[in-house]
């Protein structure tokens, strides 16, 4: 997954939200700080296992604090030996 695709799902997420910005370098910005919260972080999180056919272990949420570890959590699945 790519950083491109990542800002898709993000801003699905929060709808019409004209105050988020995803411009520019996000990969290590807090995702409070871009307007997401637990919530939006799980919708997120669902709606990525679903279009890519994958299960992230609930354990992995905790880690997902910014696009970055995002990134991370979701490519080491997509990686992952099934």
């Amino acid at each position: 997954m790519t950083i491109d695709e990542l800002k898709e799902f993000l801003l699905r997420t929060l709808g019409e939200d004209e105050t988020v910005d995803l411009s520019g370098d996000i990969l290590d910005t807090g995702l409070a700080e871009l307007g997401f919260d637990s919530l939006a972080v799980i919708a997120t999180t669902s709606s990525l296992e679903q279009h890519f056919r994958i299960k992230v272990p609930e354990e992995a949420y905790s880690d997902i604090k910014t696009p970055g570890d995002f990134l991370t959590v979701f490519n080491q699945q997509l990686t992952a030996p099934a």
